[in-house]
């Protein structure tokens, strides 16, 4: 069982950074994929990004449009941990943050939750206009 606690959430202000950090219980995290996805209540879970293998020892980031430019995605398998750098918050980024895993290969599109077989607790994200 692989075991995701989620870490920095908090309130910034608009334009502000934080940086979300997920760290995972398991031996071969470096074969994992990692996303992170947000929620506000009453909406569904919304992919945000993805940090992948690519079959060999490298990996490709993913972003939704919203946050391209503005978040980071990184991982350092030397302590299983996944982060999250966001910068230039605005009030529309306010969600909770969720962590999410499963080993690679993707068995559905990584924009999907269904493709994620471990999921964090969530952190949440507020963000003041």
């Amino acid at each position: 069982q692989v075991q995701l606690v989620e870490s920095g959430g908090g309130l910034v202000q608009d334009g502000g950074s934080l940086r979300l950090s997920c760290a995972a219980s398991v031996r071969t995290f470096n074969n994992y994929a990692m996303a992170w996805f947000r929620q506000t209540a009453g909406k569904e879970r919304e992919y945000v990004s993805a940090i992948i293998p690519n079959g060999s020892s490298a990996y490709f980031a993913y972003y939704v449009a919203s946050v391209k430019g503005r978040f980071t995605v990184s991982r350092d398998n030397a302590k299983n941990t996944v982060y999250l750098q966001m910068n230039s918050l605005k009030p529309e980024d306010t969600a909770v943050y969720y962590c999410a895993a499963t080993s690679y290969p993707l068995k559905a599109s990584m924009t999907s939750p269904g493709a994620y077989d471990y999921w964090g607790q969530g952190t949440q994200v507020t963000v003041s206009s």
